[in-house]
């Protein structure tokens, strides 16, 4: 049904929980590509001030945060190649919701697989829900993950 689809990761657990619905997806068939997405989003202004205390620039920073970023989705992807499963990685820089809504319409997604985090109340007010954004906005179906398992101490 679906050939190709994109799964935003921050790099939390949490959002990792996306991916044994990736697996199952592919192990049903059909799926010939897997795009694991991580959106490094600007520096806060305090994060800016607390790299260049230590020295940094923005642009060390946010160099910085592309390699690890890389290398967290490069192992991501190459696990899921050892599984037989089609995946690479890219890494964009954005704002989460956004960049991850022009990826998929850019690059003929199918469908988009992303875990929510589960935040309610005045953490999800402060927050914000890129999940919540992506599938208000999102011309392609959304298939989000409320990783109930995943959640620590549950």
């Amino acid at each position: 049904m679906y050939t190709k689809i994109l799964v935003p990761l921050d790099g939390s657990e949490l959002s990792e929980c996306s991916l044994e619905h990736v697996k199952q997806a592919a192990v049903a068939g059909g799926i010939s590509e897997v795009i694991l997405l991580r959106v490094i989003e600007p520096l806060s202004p305090n994060d800016a001030d607390t790299w260049s205390r230590s020295g940094y620039t923005i642009a060390d920073a946010q160099n910085k945060n592309k390699v690890v970023a890389n290398n967290y989705l490069s192992q991501a992807a190459q696990k899921l190649v050892n599984q037989g499963i089609s995946a690479r990685a890219e890494v964009m820089e954005g704002r989460a919701a956004e960049s991850i809504l022009d990826y998929a319409e850019k690059n003929k997604v199918e469908l988009i697989i992303i875990s929510t985090h589960g935040r309610s109340g005045i953490s999800r007010w402060t927050f914000g829900s890129v999940a919540d954004r992506v599938v208000r906005h999102s011309p392609i179906p959304v298939l989000v993950i409320s990783p109930p398992g995943c959640r620590s101490g549950k």
